[in-house]
């Protein structure tokens, strides 16, 4: 047999069908005659970081993750810097990194993304050891995520992130002082602070629309909206794609530093990390051998992950019918 060597490494927790994803990974390196891959299971302990450095360690030139961001934030850091690829393999509600590779939460697609090899070097943003893929924020944000539940995001998906949210709509502002590339502080009264590599949130709305995964640089969206009309406002204009949106300023940069004069919620792809009162951010240019949906070169990550999609119905239907 011939292919890459591989490992997939997975949250038991998030993975709903173990049985089913074992089948449908098998099934598509199966197709194209890639040896089976490695199993590493995550734990409370350790997330995923270990397991994936572990994977490396023994020779695998392709990483499968499966599980929530947590588990691919891990993954990202243990593989930042090298040769090995990763290649999102979405479980539960999916992840941040799964939906701006369009994958939504199946499985069988990124297994396809990955056979069809299409690779892509992106960019990584480094908040001490960590590494994050997509993007990382202070305040409302956070709060949002911390106001979420599990099971609300089991039962109706992303949608219960909307649930998370009304909750903190009229909570204060932060006070914060932003600096970036080591300029000038900008005092600011912000409800969020978020700085992302790539744009999309979950559900597909897009936030940062000029942010490409590949440019050497961190997209900053300050968010201040005052009341429920400005937040209604803001809203509208990032569904609508508006090249203006009210109540939010953006820059770019390559390190960013935001500090607050008291502890704020703060997340690195869309899972949640020790409250705070500062959040410094380093790009780390093109760090992360990324699987994406071919053709590789487009800026969109996400594009065509239809054509993925299709591709892997075969994989799918086997995997289904050897249960």
């Amino acid at each position: 047999m011939t292919g890459p060597r591989s490992a997939v490494v997975y949250n038991p927790v998030k993975v709903g069908d173990l049985d089913l994803l074992r089948r449908t990974v098998a099934e598509g390196l199966a197709t194209v005659g890639w040896p089976e891959p490695a199993w590493l299971e995550t734990t409370p302990e350790d997330p995923g970081r270990g397991q994936a450095a572990r994977a490396v360690a023994d020779g695998a030139e392709l990483v499968f993750v499966c599980g929530g961001d947590g588990t691919v934030m891990a993954a990202v850091t243990a593989l930042a810097g090298s040769d090995v690829a990763l290649a999102v393999l979405p479980a539960g509600t999916g992840n941040l990194l799964a939906a701006n590779l369009g994958l939504g939460t199946d499985a069988a697609t990124g297994v396809q993304v990955a056979i069809d090899g299409g690779r892509k070097r992106i960019d990584v943003g480094a908040v001490g050891d960590q590494c994050f893929a997509v993007m990382a924020g202070m305040g409302f944000d956070a709060q949002m995520l911390e106001g979420t539940s599990d099971a609300a995001k089991k039962h109706i998906g992303w949608l219960a992130y909307v649930g998370g949210a009304a909750k903190h709509l009229r909570d204060r502002p932060m006070r914060v002082r932003i600096v970036l590339d080591g300029g000038a502080p900008m005092p600011r009264r912000p409800r969020s602070v978020i700085v992302g590599n790539v744009g999309r949130l979950q559900g597909g709305v897009r936030l940062l629309g000029e942010a490409q995964p590949d440019d050497g640089k961190l997209d900053i969206a300050v968010l201040s909206p005052r009341s429920l009309g400005h937040w209604a406002r803001l809203g509208w204009a990032v569904v609508r794609r508006s090249k203006r949106v009210p109540r939010m300023e953006t820059y770019t940069a390559e390190r960013v530093e935001i500090f607050s004069n008291r502890p704020q919620p703060r997340q690195l792809d869309g899972d949640l990390i020790d409250p705070g009162k500062s959040l410094k951010i380093q790009i780390r240019p093109r760090a992360l051998l990324l699987c994406v949906p071919q053709p590789a070169g487009d800026p969109d990550l996400a594009y065509d992950s239809t054509a993925a999609k299709r591709a892997a119905e075969g994989v799918r239907a086997a995997a289904e019918k050897r249960a």
